[in-house]
């Protein structure tokens, strides 16, 4: 006879209710919600889809707070979980967090209206879809759901969706820390993007979750010389000066860095491919990504990329003044390398001033929710490999690093072989799988019964 004592386990229990059930809805409907950041005043902010949120909580009992750093740029906050709705769990709280902003999109360039949130051939369609309302939606399925079956976790849970992440977080995550600390401060861990979805490595599929972020270092450069007409000689001529600046800046070879959190990674492609991973070797061994290397390959070096030019009003009249944008990244443990290089590479006649300068960081890959990961992902793909890898963007993480989290960017996506993701983000015809959304879902509802 059965033994029917044990009461029922996390898989009984997960019958009860289905965390993918909105995912895709939900996903198409902020993604109708155009909320395009420009990095400047211009932009419709993030205010209707931080309301619409606020109410999908409120819905199913969980009270949202809007936090504005100016009008318009809107962050929801909401308290979830916890005995009694208490803070004080000896693990401290849980953060899980997600941006409501996109950087703007074209529509031209696309097959679809990318404010259409449109279903085409298994895919929802539109900007956001990777970055990252997808992940928003998956977080709000999974807890909707949640809580209406009375799965509520018994540790504090932070849901967090912030402003201004495609900017640098300063109007939203940076504002949050800075004026409104004591929603945040009892948080411990923190999860959000980017992290979590699947890449093909010699027929496996492996999940690559965040562990590090390199640096940034958003650079404006200022040349200045002796204003003159255009048809004497002028040695003292801005231009040039900064046109050298910037050449030798574009053209630097930066060398081969490995940090911890590559070596693991690193080390688990090499088991594949049946051979050791060394820094000789890394870049080969990134190749076996397929177009995710274009990412990986990012983070085997500090990088340095000059993306904008400006200089004089006329073409007869040398000015006085020359400006170039350079946006750079460096990696944790290398900050001094990547500053005293770039201040040789400018030369002493370049000034540096920084539109955006955030540290980098590097959790350890260890420890309960580490392994909680891990495990949530075998369960829904056991022939999968899980390893940690270091993201090259931005994200909100830096931001909430000041509160001493250990952070990482966890949102589970299992991806066709065939599917160039990395190359979706920012890109033209951004869009996710109808079955990588709901699978990210279910990955994540098992993934809170462990925390």
């Amino acid at each position: 006879m059965a033994d029917d004592s044990r009461g029922p386990g996390p898989d009984d229990m997960r019958a009860e209710h289905d965390p993918a059930g909105e995912v895709v809805e939900l996903c198409r409907e902020l993604i109708r919600m155009d909320t395009s950041n420009y990095g400047d005043e211009d932009g419709p902010g993030e205010r209707k889809a931080a309301e619409y949120v606020a109410t999908l909580l409120d819905e199913v009992g969980i009270e949202a707070q809007l936090y504005e750093s100016e009008p318009g740029r809107t962050s929801v906050v909401a308290h979830w979980g916890g005995s009694g709705g208490s803070r004080g769990d000896e693990r401290g709280g849980l953060l899980l967090h997600g941006h409501l902003d996109v950087v703007p999109a074209a529509a031209e360039d696309w097959q679809v209206d990318p404010f259409s949130g449109e279903v085409r051939d298994g895919y929802v369609w539109g900007r956001g879809a990777v970055d990252m309302k997808d992940f928003d939606a998956m977080l709000l399925s999974v807890v909707r759901a949640r809580t209406r079956a009375g799965r509520v976790p018994s540790r504090p849970v932070v849901l967090c969706f912030t402003a201004d992440e495609e900017a640098g977080g300063h109007k939203g995550a940076q504002h949050l820390v800075d004026e409104h600390r004591g929603e945040l401060e009892h948080c411990t861990e923190a999860v959000g993007e980017v992290g979590g979805f699947s890449a093909t490595v010699r027929g496996r599929r492996m999940y690559l979750i965040e562990a590090a972020e390199k640096g940034m270092a958003w650079m404006r450069l200022t040349a200045r010389g002796r204003a003159g007409h255009g048809s004497m000689i002028n040695r003292d001529n801005a231009v040039t000066e900064l046109a050298a600046a910037v050449a030798r800046i574009g053209a630097h070879e930066w060398p081969v860095r490995l940090t911890p959190t590559m070596r693991t990674l690193l080390a688990a492609v090499g088991e594949l491919a049946g051979t050791e991973a060394t820094p000789e070797n890394a870049e080969s061994l990134v190749e076996e990504f397929g177009g995710a290397a274009r990412m990986l390959g990012a983070v085997l070096r500090n990088t340095t990329n000059p993306t904008m030019l400006a200089a004089g009003y006329k073409v007869n009249v040398i000015p006085t003044e020359a400006t170039a944008h350079v946006d750079g990244r460096f990696l944790p443990g290398f900050e001094d390398e990547f500053f005293d290089t770039l201040a040789e590479l400018c030369g002493e006649h370049i000034a540096i001033d920084y539109v955006s300068n955030q540290q980098p960081w590097e959790t350890p890959y260890d420890g309960d929710l580490v392994d909680a990961m891990g495990r949530s992902l075998l369960a829904e793909d056991p022939e999968a490999v899980v390893a940690p890898y270091l993201m090259s963007g931005g994200t909100d993480a830096k931001h909430f690093n000041r509160l001493g989290l250990r952070a990482y960017g966890f949102a589970p996506l299992r991806l066709p072989a065939d599917l160039d993701f990395t190359a979706l983000f920012h890109g033209v015809d951004e869009r996710v799988p109808v079955d990588a959304l709901e699978f990210g879902a279910r990955v994540f509802d098992r993934f809170l019964d462990e925390v």
